[in-house]
């Protein structure tokens, strides 16, 4: 059984020798900068289109400290392996080990542990760096003594349909006001996009949970706040994303990605707030006004009518530069986020990320 993440084993002792031995230190003794190295974890799982590009970037940082890239490799069921063991034949600071499970949390994990370094940054593998990502992590994590820096999630589309997503995830109506998706001011924050952490960070509070297949970053960033860290975001730090190419990949992500903001709600009490519960209450509202309508109560229809016609309003306003292709897309790309985010929030089960049991004979440990 994986140990628990919630543990804090390390006495006190120890994890100020922790502390002392992965800090960030940017000066040497004759005050000129010297700048630590870096690992990069990314766990990957069927990323054949993208993992070669990803690591491009993350081997061609303008970064003067050295660097390493962790590849955690899922069962893919693509070339994705054939892939990643080229690009580390190829350079000797990628290292490629196995996540059996092909889960994140997993990957992250044994990515972590697998890397050497004092400073961990996390990658997705269809995620593109600029080349002064690590730069700007470092520089941000010694100005700001955060645990953890993150920047934008900067959604870009290729074909129609990703550019009316990518226009959705970074606009207000479309996920709120969180700092990584929409910008804004540097400053303190509840979570980040990625994360570039202390791995004394993450000593501390034991890695990630893995009994959280989504939203695990969130549920990360709770913890190294509840433990003391700060969690900060700038937006030097900005990170190219892929959209999900299809409605159907679409619906599928924002309904576990809202059954899994419950499970973190339902694990740390007074953590839900008004733009998380907004999804839900709409579907509920929606729903009831749909049934009112069917029954002949006519009034019934204004409630999903009138979130229509916001949808296809609000579209007008935020698709303003899309390609035409793109833009009729944007009021069912909005719908899609919002509604299945709101089903999966209601509809997640109770035991949705409690530990498996252990199954009779299996040994604990």
């Amino acid at each position: 059984m994986n140990p628990s993440p919630h543990a804090q084993s390390a006495t006190k002792q120890e994890t100020t020798r922790q502390e002392t031995q992965h800090a960030v230190k940017p000066r040497s003794d004759s005050g000129e900068r010297t700048w630590p190295a870096v690992s990069i974890v990314m766990p990957v799982l069927n990323e054949q289109r993208h993992l070669t590009d990803a690591v491009r970037g993350i081997l061609t940082q303008d970064y003067p400290g050295e660097l390493e890239l962790v590849l955690a490799i899922g069962p893919s069921r693509d070339r994705t392996e054939e892939i990643a063991r080229s690009l580390a034949a190829e350079d000797p600071r990628v290292l490629v080990v196995a996540n059996p499970t092909g889960r994140t949390p997993q990957g992250l994990n044994i990515a972590i542990k697998a890397s050497q370094y004092s400073i961990i940054v996390r990658v997705d593998g269809h995620s593109l760096l600029p080349a002064d990502y690590v730069r700007a992590a470092v520089e941000t994590m010694e100005e700001t003594g955060a645990d953890n820096v993150g920047g934008i999630m900067a959604a870009e589309g290729v074909t129609p349909f990703e550019k009316a997503v990518a226009r959705a995830m970074t606009s207000k109506l479309g996920v709120g006001n969180a700092r990584f998706h929409t910008g804004g001011e540097a400053g303190d924050v509840e979570t980040v996009y990625l994360g570039t952490f202390r791995r004394s960070a993450l000593d501390r509070v034991g890695g990630y949970d893995e009994t959280f297949t989504r939203a695990q970053d969130w549920e990360m960033n709770h913890r190294i706040r509840q433990t003391g860290g700060r969690v900060f975001f700038t937006p030097r730090m900005r990170v190219t994303y892929r959209p999900r190419p299809n409605l159907r990949a679409l619906a599928k992500q924002y309904f576990h990605t809202g059954r899994w903001r419950r499970v973190v709600g339902r694990e740390h009490q007074g953590t839900l707030n008004f733009r998380y519960l907004a999804p839900p209450i709409a579907v509920v509202a929606m729903a009831a006004g749909a049934v009112a309508g069917a029954f002949g109560f006519w009034p019934g229809w204004i409630v999903p009518g009138g979130y229509a016609a916001a949808m296809i309003a609000g579209a007008a306003v935020e698709g303003r530069g899309l390609p035409l292709s793109a833009w009729v897309r944007l009021p069912l790309v909005y719908a899609t986020m919002h509604v299945t985010w709101g089903v999966g929030f209601l509809t997640s089960p109770p035991r949705l990320g409690q530990p498996a049991p252990v199954k009779p004979g299996e040994s604990v440990q």
